[in-house]
């Protein structure tokens, strides 16, 4: 599954320019390995309105002014980790969101996260048994599927460490597509969400609605 690591300079340039590029990279974390399926970018402090760097450095998102290659972790509506890689130099704020990818290492291990209390996060779904595409299908469950909570906020991806990424196999440039963020409130149409065309495991679109208080 090429296993050689991607080096730094891979994560020091735009993260619109990166995100593209880490579809069919692989991600592993002890006995789990997931390939990269989806993707989003997101842009440095000032530029990009839906990005948590955009009104610059806090506490929570002090990662993401770091070093490229890095992971940041940030947990979501009270129930959810979700994974970034920071891309850009030192400072800069910008990283990927990994929506999406497929177990090829480990599906019994990630399929068990999924029926138990995680050990660093919410309580999963137990008694559901999910299917095969559906391991590491959206964010929140690839956080999952790979065991990252938030003490992993901050690992170092570009080292032969707990969590690195593998060179993988990417697709030819003809299978990559791209569209509107998913979800999004801010800068919703900025087409900075890429994944391998035809992909099962690539996750459904969502445009973002707002939620309006009963009358």
């Amino acid at each position: 599954m090429g296993e050689r690591l991607l080096a730094r300079e891979f994560f020091d340039r735009p993260s619109d320019v990166v995100a593209p590029g880490l579809l069919g990279r692989v991600l592993v974390h002890g006995p789990v390995a997931v390939r990269l399926t989806e993707v989003e970018a997101y842009g440095p402090p000032g530029e990009d309105p839906a990005s948590h760097t955009y009104r610059g450095r806090t506490p929570r998102n002090a990662v993401m002014f770091g070093p490229p290659g890095h992971l940041y972790v940030y947990f979501t509506y009270g129930m959810h980790y979700c994974a970034n890689l920071v891309c850009l130099p030192e400072g800069m704020g910008s990283g990927v969101l990994l929506r999406a990818g497929e177990v090829i290492e480990g599906a019994d291990v990630a399929r068990s996260r999924r029926h138990r209390p995680a050990t660093s996060g919410p309580l999963t779904h137990p008694g559901r048994v999910p299917a095969e595409r559906d391991l590491a299908r959206g964010p929140a469950r690839l956080a999952v599927a790979l065991g990252i909570g938030r003490e992993h906020n901050g690992l170092d991806c570009c080292v032969s460490g707990e969590l690195r990424v593998l060179e993988g196999d990417p697709p030819s440039p003809a299978a990559v597509r791209s569209g509107p963020r998913t979800g999004v409130s801010s800068a919703a149409d900025t087409p900075w969400r890429f994944w391998i065309d035809g992909d099962p495991t690539v996750s459904p679109y969502r445009k973002h609605v707002p939620k309006t208080r009963p009358t």
